[in-house]
């Protein structure tokens, strides 16, 4: 049985972990996610690694959640003639829409809408931020730059353009039809990238047509700053913190990661903090320290999910680098400190009955012998609003919903349970108490608090709290119809 670990970690599948054997070693690593990134592998790849992880969840009994990670325009810079050219400080460069190949003065940008954009003063990253300009003169074909930090370009190196919002749709072409192909798959999330602006998010739902809950990834200044909005819009968020750390001074992003995790709770919306959490173990078994405390530091800030990239995609110890995750989630969750800061930082917001259900179910379990929550839930509602609380105790999420119940594997501290349709009130007490002692959370002598809403099956309707024993033959003879 696995350990009761609260955070979720998030693990990237590549070619380094396509095949039957490692998915499997990975999920039982700790792995609740497994993310496919439509950047790289056709969709016949893509298919396989999704029915693996079907096969792996079937065997083993236990929901699994599948994050369908869509690629988002591309800049790219075009082609040089003679190899790669070395960009010194202060020199003069052309960005232009000339598919002639590029020299040591000039190459093409065929991205017409950035030109569009473009003012004198921005400032354009070339290779992850490497080479940077400013942009001196620029109409709608050509940019005039100077070098304001030189290195070499070669071919089809990305750009970055941070100080504008870019006339660029979130989806490509591409996108479009990787949406629609892992939303017939199965998929249960998909992460959106690109994203500027609300609107971006709401063209994604529309396609998706609630086939998968959509995940914005905030990798651009423009999301930071319109961020409430995307919120509001979006099922969750990840903190791809690789292009915020391109696009914003380095510095910037710890602080921006802990107000979007908090925002993100507040909201009882599941957030992912992402990208170089354990880089070093692409080649090394071992983390340094300084990645373990970064791991670390986002489960202190109480974030839903961590995630693994390359680590676990195409990296040589993909199963040491979940290992390592869960140990180190382990090991920050039982210090007594994780818990002052969690409940430091809990939201003091009560909106609604369900919002005063929740608080009221966290409140019984942490002054009285409660061994779980258990929420029922049709929407995943009730479910994301006990976790907002972070309680002290388990969170058993009982639903009929196979949708809800994957969808739920990226919520912090969700141990999700399939159940059956149910009609009344004492049947989903007897669920819950039997699903609290088959998993380990209870035995007969322990009480678990119940939530649910009645009718059943209709969202958004928690309306019942209930202290109830783990005995069933107690349950029958005490619980009303």
């Amino acid at each position: 049985m696995r350990r009761h670990r609260k955070v979720k970690i998030v693990a990237t599948l590549g070619p380094a972990s396509s095949d039957f054997a490692t998915i499997r070693a990975l999920f039982e690593a700790g792995a609740d996610v497994f993310r496919l990134n439509m950047s790289h592998g056709t969709h016949d790849e893509q298919r396989a690694r999704y029915d693996i992880i079907r096969r792996v969840e079937a065997e083993s009994g236990r929901p699994i959640a599948v994050l369908a990670d869509l690629q988002g325009p591309k800049l790219r810079v075009g082609a040089f003639a003679n190899g790669p050219h070395d960009l010194a400080d202060g020199q003069a460069f052309r960005f232009d829409l000339d598919d002639t190949p590029g020299d040591a003065n000039r190459v093409q940008l065929p991205h017409p809408e950035i030109f569009a954009a473009l003012e004198s003063g921005a400032e354009l990253l070339v290779n992850d931020g490497k080479i940077r300009l400013r942009v001196e003169k620029c109409g709608p074909d050509f940019a005039d730059c100077v070098v304001t930090a030189g290195g070499a370009i070669s071919n089809r190196k990305g750009v970055n353009v941070p100080d504008v919002v870019l006339p660029l749709a979130a989806l490509s072409a591409k996108d479009k039809d990787d949406l629609e192909f892992a939303c017939e798959m199965g998929v249960d999330w998909l992460a959106l990238s690109f994203v500027q602006r609300p609107e971006d998010v709401i063209e994604a739902r529309e396609l998706a047509k609630g086939r998968a809950a959509i995940l914005s990834k905030i990798e651009k200044p423009a999301a930071v700053r319109a961020f409430a909005e995307i919120l509001k819009v979006s099922d969750g968020i990840m903190v791809a913190r690789g292009d915020l750390g391109v696009e914003l001074p380095v510095h910037s992003v710890p602080p921006i990661q802990k107000r979007l995790v908090r925002a993100c709770r507040a909201a009882a919306k599941p957030v992912i903090v992402a990208t170089q959490m354990l880089e070093s173990m692409i080649e090394s078994p071992m983390p340094t320290r300084a990645e373990v405390s970064d791991v670390a530091t986002a489960i202190y800030e109480g974030t839903d999910a961590i995630m693994l990239s390359a680590e676990s995609a195409a990296g040589a110890y993909p199963i040491e680098a979940v290992t390592t995750m869960d140990n180190v989630a382990q090991s920050v969750e039982s210090d007594p400190t994780y818990r002052d800061i969690i409940e430091s930082s809990r939201s003091a917001r009560r909106q609604t009955v369900a919002d005063g259900i929740v608080a009221a179910a966290r409140e019984i379990a942490e002054t009285t012998d409660i061994s779980a929550i258990c929420a029922f839930t049709s929407s995943g509602t009730t479910v994301s609003l006990v976790a907002r609380e972070r309680p002290r105790v388990p969170i058993i999420a009982m639903t009929a919903e196979e949708t809800t119940l994957r969808r739920l594997c990226l919520t912090w501290g969700a141990h999700c349970v399939l159940t059956p349709e149910l009609e009344r009130f004492k049947q989903a007490v007897v669920n819950a108490a039997k699903a609290a002692r088959d998993f380990g959370f209870a035995d007969e002598n322990n009480q678990i608090v119940v939530m649910a809403g009645v009718p059943f099956n209709v969202p958004g309707t928690t309306n019942i709290l209930r202290i109830a024993p783990c005995d069933e033959r107690l349950i029958y003879r005490t619980d009303p119809e």
